[in-house]
């Protein structure tokens, strides 16, 4: 797994060390800032910027990337020992799923379930998240009907984000519980909400319609945890 970036390179090396394969450098770094990397112990290469742009395929790497070991998924087991979890429901957009990842870590979510994508890549998630869900518990599940009934077979309560559910400032939480959001602009299909039994809102103080997913789930989630 390929990840570039400075801040998602970063975190892999504070806190995943031992996962990283190889360090490529395509930037100018002085001899003092060479050397601290090299004293890491881990492969470290020099690369032209040329060869930089043909492994990112011309992304805005900053000069830092890492072949890593991939991310080894979570199965349903992660329920018994969690109390809040965060489900994905045919997001498509890897900024918004990213930013999720670094909301749910920072708020103390226990884990994500993304659902109803037949291909995710993670490594752009990495990046997207700033590293975050290098240690973000995730789920990858096809069907989200076999989710929330798993879920609530493991006693968790279900909350959707639906534009008529409850304010959430006048939502109580207790228990397991556990946040679906759905795809971006249509929101959670009203097949999957008749199987939710709470739904919850974010109040509106002008007229608008609508946050972005992003930012309506870190405001959910903060409420809820």
């Amino acid at each position: 797994m390929l990840i570039y970036g400075k801040q998602p390179v970063a975190y892999a090396i504070d806190h995943h060390k031992d996962k990283i394969k190889t360090l490529f450098i395509s930037k100018d770094l002085d001899q003092k800032e060479f050397s601290e990397l090299h004293k890491l112990g881990i492969e470290l290469k020099r690369i032209p910027h040329e060869a930089a742009q043909k492994m990112t395929k011309n992304a805005n790497h900053q000069g830092f990337l890492c072949e890593m070991e991939e991310i080894e998924l979570s199965d349903s087991s992660l329920y018994a020992n969690s109390n809040f979890i965060l489900v994905l429901s045919a997001l498509s957009d890897v900024g918004n799923i990213g930013a999720l990842v670094r909301s749910a870590y920072a708020l103390g979510v226990d884990g994500i379930v993304i659902t109803g994508l037949k291909n995710i890549q993670l490594a752009p998630i990495v990046r997207t998240s700033t590293g975050a869900l290098l240690d973000m518990p995730i789920i990858v599940h096809t069907n989200i009907h076999d989710v929330l009934n798993e879920l609530s077979m493991a006693e968790y309560s279900l909350y959707a984000a639906d534009m008529d559910g409850q304010d959430i400032r006048e939502a109580t939480f207790k228990g397991r519980r556990a946040l679906i959001l759905g795809a971006e602009g249509e929101g959670i299909s009203p097949r999957t909400l008749k199987k939710i039994e709470n739904r919850v809102s974010i109040s509106m103080k002008n007229n608008f319609d609508s946050l972005n997913v992003s930012v309506a789930g870190a405001i959910l989630m903060d409420r809820m945890r």
